[in-house]
């Protein structure tokens, strides 16, 4: 795998309006207990993260509010979910909801989701969820759009045998665009046999607020998984 060089973030900006008092407490005081610890080597077995040996490990990128996070981690107490987000009024939300619900199964990292992916040990993960990222529509920005060799590579690296990359997203385009660059890479399985398993949500589905969004404007989402060889 080689270095991803580019000039600009996968995000867009860090931080919408001023942070209510309790948000700030919490990326104060919450946000150090639970995220990942960047500056110093992962450990060589990733369930040490948490307090209990998990049945699998889930990375979710970009989860802006945590609704899926949040949703799946209090479905799945047994499983150890890790989730990037670098918008700090999306993490203070999450934190929030980790918080209430009382949730010992979720670490986070506000670092560029690329940093997290290659401080990660190799195949450590059951599945990454990349759900409605940023579409970067305008043909050059096409570069800043997440789905790329580079990052698939990371994806590959990262995920076990069998393991899977989940992605959804209303854009036409970028569905297109995920199913190319994917489907060129040797690591990966489109698994769908049918259109409803890309039409449909994945069991249990939640919905994201982005979701919600898109279907207001009328547009449909998109659910592909993906196998890692």
């Amino acid at each position: 795998m080689t270095d991803d060089v580019r000039d600009a973030a996968f995000y867009g900006r860090r931080k919408g309006k001023a942070l209510r008092a309790g948000q700030a407490d919490l990326i104060a005081g919450l946000l150090p207990t639970l995220a990942l610890p960047l500056d110093r080597p992962a450990p060589e077995a990733l369930a040490d993260l948490f307090p209990h040996v998990p049945a699998e490990i889930r990375l979710e990128i970009g989860f802006g509010g945590g609704e899926h996070l949040v949703h799946r981690a209090g479905e799945s107490p047994d499983v150890g979910f890790v989730g990037v987000e670098p918008f700090v009024n999306g993490m203070a939300k999450a934190l929030a909801a980790v918080r209430a619900r009382d949730l010992a199964n979720v670490r986070v990292s506000d670092a560029d989701a690329v940093k997290v992916l290659d401080w990660l040990p190799a195949a450590s993960l059951d599945r990454v969820v990349l759900l409605y990222p940023d579409p970067w529509p305008k043909k050059r920005h096409f570069k800043r759009r997440f789905v790329g060799p580079d990052n698939l590579d990371r994806f590959a690296r990262v995920l076990k045998p069998g393991g899977a990359f989940h992605f959804a997203s209303d854009i036409d385009s970028y569905v297109d665009w995920t199913l190319f660059h994917v489907r060129r890479h040797p690591a990966f399985r489109w698994t769908a046999t049918r259109p409803d398993d890309w039409r449909a949500p994945w069991a249990g589905w939640p919905g994201t607020r982005y979701e919600a969004k898109a279907l207001r404007e009328g547009r449909r989402g998109n659910y592909l998984s993906f196998e890692r060889a």
